[in-house]
């Protein structure tokens, strides 16, 4: 197969030959042998190999739909008619079948293809493949002219029948065609885009698809050499921008490029909510000030209200800014739909943002509004899109109340609600994926247990977050295999020991602000910010230290 796309047909026949030396390949080999003598138009040579490849696999249509042109090339209409019947009777979808009973029978057969372009170029790169060019051709013309790709593989198919100037008009169409939506997967879309790139040199739409197929294969420089010559032809576009701005980051891991680009991409359509997103999501990762994030999410409402992605992060930057009644009332006022990659994402929000109302009721004596706030933390209203987990921690809601509860002086359900936030994982461990253990609940844990009057077994909790942040601030942290959940992989790679050190921080802060080591703590939640502005944990708790 590599030395017949490479253009070796005669080195390629043998290599086919003696494939089907073993059994197993024996009907794609005929068949791949039937494509090249057809293709050298020892069309007898050709029937006579299709007979093989069906008698090794009867259903391998593909051999039918080219034996059955090959008949009706040499005028063996009785006998095509004959073998249409039967391919009809196997699979009445047979849309090869379908089409040459349309061309024996003078009639147009397009409207089998339902309109289809992946239809249309199967059937035609199945006759381009033995030398049936018109057939091709005639194919590529009648499929949907919104696609770019039929009129790039009709341009290499008319290169190869010597049509030279029919090529290039085919290229000059392909070139105007927009590109929305088309995603070149095929080998032959290579070759296609190749002749097209080396027939008209200024069209971008060429080196721009033939970058995302590279991409999508993990040819990377292959891709970014390709959307560079894009960018280069025509530099207001603003998908080649946005590709490069990806693959700088992800590929080159530089990431002022990157943001250069994806800042170009967005000015030039203000409009794309994906690309906004993207932007912000890479301005995270530059850890940007949290203020200058938000700042250009409201400056563009309207494509933040049209996605839930942006409007969480919205309210996550509301929340880590402290302003939570906002953050409550955006979130209670939309209805937000599951998407792999977010889960968590709202629900956390949710609760943080009633957590730290409450805990600012508390602060101000309004323990009846701060009671109300806990218990609706409790409980996920349908508007959320996703339920609680099973076993969610909830140690920092019981510990609130508890304080609540304390301050309108019911000192039975205070007590009542320590108990349950001091009891719970207390081990401390990696936080990879978005349900695993966070620290700050077995911080709370602690505060319960000092709330309790048991003292010696808070700071041993305080002590396990210091000592497991310390042990494993030098580790060198890989993906699992079945990893389920990443969600704050979804555009770019991350520094996963970078990841790490910010956990292990944020653990020693806890541990030490626990303590009363308000120093030690302050200088772990630095650390943590430092490299990750928007650290809603870090902005909470260093508060507590003040």
């Amino acid at each position: 197969l590599s030395l017949k796309m490479q253009g070796r047909h005669r080195a390629a026949f043998d290599a086919f030959y003696k494939a089907i030396w073993n059994a197993e390949p024996q009907a794609a080999g005929y068949f791949e042998l039937a494509r090249l003598a057809a293709h050298s138009q020892r069309f007898d040579e050709a029937l006579d190999l299709t007979t093989r490849s069906l008698r090794r696999n009867w259903l391998h249509h593909p051999a039918r739909h080219l034996r059955i042109a090959l008949l009706r090339r040499q005028g063996h209409t009785d006998e095509a008619t004959q073998i249409i019947e039967e391919a009809l009777t196997l699979d009445r979808f047979e849309y090869g079948a379908l089409w040459e009973q349309g061309l024996l029978g003078g009639e147009d057969a397009t409207r089998h293809l339902r309109g289809d372009v992946h239809t249309f170029v199967d059937l035609a790169l199945n006759y381009a493949h033995a030398g049936l060019f018109d057939e091709a051709v005639d194919l590529l013309q009648r499929a949907p002219q919104d696609d770019p790709m039929p009129h790039y593989y009709r341009g290499w198919v008319l290169a190869h029948a010597g049509q030279q100037d029919a090529a290039s008009e085919a290229f000059a169409q392909a070139a105007t065609t927009s590109t929305d939506f088309c995603y070149p997967n095929r080998l032959e879309s290579v070759l296609a885009l190749q002749a097209a790139i080396a027939a008209s040199p200024q069209d971008a739409h060429a080196p721009y698809l033939l970058g995302n197929f590279w991409y999508a294969h993990r040819r990377y420089d292959e891709a970014i050499d390709c959307w560079e010559q894009a960018r280069a032809l025509e530099p207001s576009f603003a998908t080649v921008q946005r590709n490069l701005g990806l693959a700088y980051y992800n590929k080159r891991q530089d990431a002022e490029r990157a943001q250069q680009a994806y800042e170009t991409a967005f000015t030039l359509d203000p409009g794309d909510g994906r690309v906004l997103f993207e932007l912000d999501q890479l301005y995270k990762r530059r850890n940007r000030a949290p203020a200058d994030r938000l700042s250009l999410l409201e400056q563009h409402s309207h494509l933040v209200d049209g996605r839930d992605d942006l409007t969480i992060e919205r309210i996550t930057l509301l929340n880590v800014l402290g302003r939570h009644d906002e953050a409550y009332r955006r979130i209670i006022a939309r209805n937000f739909h599951p998407w792999e990659g977010g889960e968590g994402k709202v629900t956390a929000q949710y609760v943080w943002s009633l957590v730290e109302r409450a805990r600012q009721a508390i602060d101000d004596a309004r323990y009846a509004d701060a009671v109300a706030d806990l218990g609706a933390a409790q409980v996920y209203p349908p508007n959320l899109g996703e339920g609680k987990l099973y076993g969610a921690q909830e140690n920092h809601i019981f510990y609130h109340l508890g304080r609540a509860y304390a301050g309108m002086g019911n000192t039975q359900k205070a007590e009542d609600a320590w108990q349950r936030a001091a009891v719970g994982l207390s081990e401390p461990s990696s936080a990879m994926f978005y349900n695993d253990q966070p620290p700050d609940m077995i911080f709370y844990q602690g505060l319960a247990r000092r709330a309790l009057g048991r003292e010696d077994d808070a700071r041993i909790i305080f002590r396990k977050l210091i000592d497991y942040g310390r042990a494993h601030m030098d580790d060198d942290v890989q993906i699992d295999y079945f990893a389920v959940s990443l969600p704050d992989f979804l555009v770019f790679d991350e520094d996963l020991q970078q990841r790490n050190r910010i956990h292990c921080h944020y653990m020693m802060a806890l541990g030490h602000l626990g303590l009363g080591e308000t120093n030690a703590a302050d200088a772990h939640f630095n650390a943590v910010l430092a490299l990750r502005a928007d650290h809603l944990g870090a902005q909470i708790h260093r508060g507590l230290s003040d």
